[in-house]
């Protein structure tokens, strides 16, 4: 019996021994920065020349919406952008010498009547006077001879407004007219742009999720890239390390396939864990959180992505 104690003593000894000198290390994968190209638009997909795995330049058509309704709006701001311009240029020129002589015209002929008003008033009193004429014939003349003055009035004001030249409020509001369709044309000539997707950087093209043919939803994803530079190990820390850890800090890095550590450096690590919050777990299970966290490494550019990364972060 105390042959059997002093074995199980011995051999939780050892197993003590070999725990103290195992890893500490959070599990992760390679990882690249994820581009995703989505949809500005409700529109059917008309072309993607470029297949799924393909490395692809910054500015590389990959999805190509059909963009025949924006084009047309695009016209139609044109076309008002050009009206504005033309309605400003109208303005600072002022009126045509044409319109000026038509409108001096029109004061002479006022004038003109209100001289065969004048006249036939002072015909229709006489004759009231000479009891030859009623006085409605009198209060008939007197009313056209006011109104060929009243129209005599505005003839002058009519030719006024043209020689005097175009009011500044006005040229103010005729600029703003023009600016307001210019900044509209660009806004739909912008929307037309985006209905040609391209690659935003340096990337390697990994899914299209829609397909030629298909009609998509305005938010829908079109394109997802991963980044053309090195990976970085996204792992998981656990709670007890994670206040030894900061921004900078040096790890050496275990790559699934590779015989050899690489070394990463700390570029971000969660102030919140990634799945339980704390405050729901008492004080002997704080040790199950774990914070997601992201290293840089170095020599890497040729590691795949996806492929299972051990940060070590200790010898216990």
């Amino acid at each position: 019996m105390t042959n059997i104690r002093v074995f199980a003593l011995a051999l939780l000894i050892a197993l003590a021994g070999c725990d103290s000198g195992r890893q500490v290390e959070a599990l992760g994968t390679l990882e690249r920065d994820r581009i995703v190209l989505k949809a500005t638009a409700g529109e059917i997909i008309v072309q993607q020349p470029v297949a799924e795995g393909t490395l692809v330049s910054a500015g590389a058509l990959l999805v190509q919406l059909d963009d025949r309704r924006q084009r047309a709006r695009v016209a139609r701001a044109r076309a008002e952008a050009a009206q504005a311009d033309a309605k400003l240029e109208e303005l600072h020129n002022g009126a045509r010498k044409e319109d000026i002589a038509a409108a001096s015209a029109r004061v002479v002929g006022a004038q003109a009547a209100v001289v065969e008003a004048e006249a036939s008033y002072i015909r229709a009193k006489q004759l009231l006077a000479q009891k030859l004429a009623a006085q409605a014939t009198l209060d008939r003349a007197l009313a056209n001879r006011d109104e060929a003055e009243a129209t005599l009035e505005s003839a002058r004001e009519g030719l006024l407004r043209l020689t005097n030249g175009t009011r500044p409020e006005q040229l103010a509001q005729g600029a703003a007219a023009l600016q307001a369709a210019q900044a509209q044309l660009a806004l739909e000539e912008h929307r037309l742009s985006e209905l040609s997707v391209v690659a935003t950087r340096d990337a390697y093209l990994d899914s299209l999720p829609w397909n030629v043919g298909e009609r998509v939803v305005s938010g829908a994803t079109l394109a997802i890239m991963l980044a053309d530079d090195r990976p970085y190990a996204r792992v998981y820390v656990p709670e007890p390390y994670r206040a030894s850890l900061k921004v900078g800090d040096q790890r050496q890095v275990r790559i699934d396939g590779i015989d050899t550590a690489i070394t990463g450096r700390l570029r971000w690590i969660a102030t919140d864990p990634a799945f339980t919050p704390y405050f729901a777990l008492n004080a002997s299970d704080r040790a199950r959180l774990v914070y997601m966290a992201e290293f840089d490494l170095d020599d890497s550019d040729d590691l795949p992505t996806g492929v299972p990364a051990q940060v070590i972060l200790a010898n216990d």
